[in-house]
This record gives C-alpha cells, structure tokens and sequence, in this order.
C-alpha cells in the first residue's frame, strides 16, 4: 500500500460530463483491454496497460430525452460472442465488434418517448442479450427482453406486471387499467446460473409512487425477486420483497449467487439487499427464505389501501430502520420506523429513499461467508397527493401520486452480513 501510485489517466474525449450525466458505469477488462460506457452511453475500449483509446462509439442521445437531463446513467456493457453490447437511455440496444467498436446490429427495444430507458448493463449468455427495462416515475410497465446476439432479433419478453389471466394479475385492482403503467422496473443486471438454466432480478416499486390508493392489492411483480427460465423467459418463481410498495423501496441492487453450507449442507443461495435496510437470502432453486422471512402485521392507512403485513427478514438490518429522537421542527409518527404510513401529512420514515442499498452492487466473499453491501443511513418525509376528479393523475398515475418530501439526514455505511445468519459482522 505504501508504494502504491498512479500509472495512467485516460480522459473520455469530455464524454459524459456535466450535472446531467453521472458515471455508474463497472468496467470489463478482457485480454488487456477496458471496456467502459459513459454516462452519455458512449463506449470506449482502452488499452489496460497504457490507457490509450483504442475505438469509441459516440451514442448521440437526443437532449429532449429527460432521462438524459435527469441524470440516470448507464451501468455496464457485455461481453460475448465477440461483439461489447450497450443498453441506451434512449432504449436502444447496440452490438459493437470487439475489436473495432463499429456497430454490428441496433434494435430500438423500447422507445424513450414512451417513458423507457435502459440503465442496467446487458447480460450476454448462451447465444443471447438479456435486457431489463427501467422509467417506472414516467409510467411504464416493467419487463425483460431477450434479443439473439447474432442479429439482435427479439426472442422473449417476460413482463414484471402481469396482464389478465397471467399470474399475479389479481394482485391489482380489477375495476381500473393501472397495471397497464403501474411501474415494476429492471434496474439493473440480471444474474445468472447456468447449471440450473436461471436468471435472477430485482424490481422497483409500483407507481404512482406514494399513492397506493387506485392499486389496491400486493402490486406482483412489484419490488421483487424474480427467477426466469434463462432461454424461454418462463416464470419459474417470484419473491416479494415489499407488499403494497408506498416507500419508494425498490429492489434495485443487483441479486448475488453463492454456494454456502448451512447445518452441514450445501446449499445454492441469492441475495439482495435492499432499500428497506435488509438483505433477502433466498434458495435460488425455489426462491424460498435461506434463513427465514416473518410476515408481520404493520400499521395501516386505509386511505392508502396498506397491505395488512410486510415481510421481515431474520437476523440484521444495515441500515436503522426507526428514528430515535425527532430532528427538530418535527413529529416523529410510531418513532419513524419501516413501514410507517402515512397520507396528505408529512411523515418521516427510515429508511427513505435512496437510502438501505440503493444501485450499488454487493459483494461477496465465500471464504468466509459474508456479503459486503454498500447502503445509506436517511430519513425521508413522505407525503402524499389525493387523486381526484379535480386532480386526476399526471403522467400514468406518478407523478401526482406525491412528491417523496426531502431527506434530513444522510450517512454512507459499509456492512458486512454472516449469510449462514444474515447477521451483522
């Protein structure tokens, strides 16, 4: 550590720079070269050794698209099959040759003037480019694609709401059509298991956001766990994290796999952690609680349509999960904990968004077990709009379902959890 020192800087060519654009971006390396995207969603291949550039592909986004304004960003490319795949903000997905960074295929898979953006890094396996969706604040309906890496032709799509007759639909109201855009993002990439054939995600909330009064019901596959067949895109098991989201509390951290032996058996496992403050530690084959899940009441606004209980899981939060003392100038409502609700009154909630584990990604160490998870300590004031004739819904329902207040407090936290007991270390 004493002799450590820098080699080389690369500058992008100014890409990416700005207040609108953010850098979230993990990059490949792969035989000695870096593959990395920008927050603009330009690609760029450098030499690992020298940082020289050795191609860039320029993705020309339209300024008019307000994911680009709003600051999301692109999260990764992938790798297979010789070609670097790049989801866009504007919901292309492009195939660049490897070697020379020029365009292959380019599918426009959903359209940004319809509210889809693509953040999450494209997961390349087994001859296929798997995809999720994100822009569930501009009224979507959330889902995956799976393109062949050939020619970018589209094989599947599994939508994280489902429509009438499908699975979990009547965990949304049955006298409106606000799972048509009611949210359930993909936002970021999806995990893998080749030996079982499986891919694993997470999802974001419902909308509108903060008013769950015109979605009565669980809201599936809303801030969830889901578990697909990797070539077919079939359902093959869901755990939701959040009933009746009104939290903002997003599944929005990519899902780990680990091999881990419990009790003397070895067992295949998932974990995510999460916005609420907790990790859910998963069986990966069934999607049933590695550790244990308790389903317990919760208090209730009616005006909200509040689900009666909410998942905790066994053994430690990250992040506190209630507010001591009430900062000054405020009311502390059931001393601010998880799950609190609340209506057209301000009410402060931990955590709140973005806090628990928001987009960073875990880690995890399987000499000893532990899962290493960056997160954030904040408090939230909550408030919601009434929807009514007079205000009818903005933007599919999102926008007025509440502006989420603003935030009093912030740490960063750097946890890690035992996943033999999902216990602080």
């Amino acid at each position: 550590v004493a002799s450590l020192k820098g080699v080389w800087r690369a500058h992008l060519d100014g890409s990416g720079l700005g207040p609108q654009y953010s850098g979230e971006a993990q990059p490949i390396v792969y035989n000695g070269v870096i593959y990395i995207i920008t927050g603009a969603d330009d690609v760029f291949a450098l030499s690992a050794a020298t940082g020289e550039i050795l191609w860039r592909y320029r993705a020309n986004l339209d300024p008019a698209n307000t994911a680009v304004c709003c600051g999301w960003t692109s999260r990764g490319v992938a790798l297979g099959a010789g070609r670097v795949y790049a989801g866009q903000l504007d919901g292309k997905l492009v195939a660049l040759d490897q070697r020379t960074g020029k365009v292959a295929w380019s599918v426009q898979a959903e359209r940004w003037q319809e509210g889809f953006t693509i953040t999450a890094a494209p997961l390349y396996y087994d001859g296929l480019v798997i995809v999720g969706f994100a822009g569930g604040e501009r009224g979507i309906r959330g889902r995956v694609k799976a393109f062949e890496a050939k020619n970018g032709a589209l094989v599947w799509t599994f939508y994280t709401i489902p429509g009438p007759g499908e699975l979990g639909h009547d965990t949304w109201p049955q006298d409106n059509e606000i799972w048509r855009d009611g949210g359930a993002p993909v936002w970021n990439t999806p995990a893998v298991d080749p030996e079982l054939g499986l891919i694993y995600f997470g999802t974001g909330n419902p909308g509108p956001d903060y008013n769950g009064s015109v979605r009565r019901g669980d809201n599936l596959f809303a801030t969830s766990i889901v578990a697909l067949e990797a070539k077919t895109g079939k359902y093959r098991w869901h755990f939701q994290q959040v009933h009746h989201d009104i939290w903002d509390y997003d599944a929005a951290s990519p899902v780990v796999l680990f091999d881990i032996t419990i009790d003397g058996v070895v067992r295949k496992g998932l974990a995510e952690a999460s916005k609420t403050g907790w990790a859910y530690v998963l069986d990966r084959e069934t999607g049933k609680p590695l550790i244990g899940i308790d389903e317990r009441p919760v208090p209730q606004e009616p005006r909200q349509a509040t689900a009666a209980t909410q998942p905790y899981p066994r053994g430690d939060a990250f992040v506190p999960q209630s507010i001591p003392i009430a900062p000054e100038g405020t009311t502390l409502v059931n001393q601010g904990r998880i799950f609190t609700p609340f209506w057209t009154t301000p009410t402060l909630v931990k955590p709140g968004p973005p806090g628990g584990a928001n987009w960073m990604p875990s880690s995890y160490d399987p000499s000893a077990g532990h899962l290493f998870v960056c997160a954030t300590d904040r408090i939230w004031s909550y408030v919601s709009q009434e929807i009514t004739a007079e205000r009818p819904p903005e933007g599919a329902g999102y926008i007025a379902g509440g502006i989420g207040g603003f935030h009093l407090h912030t740490l960063g936290v750097l946890a890690a959890l035992d996943m033999r007991t999902n216990e602080l270390v």
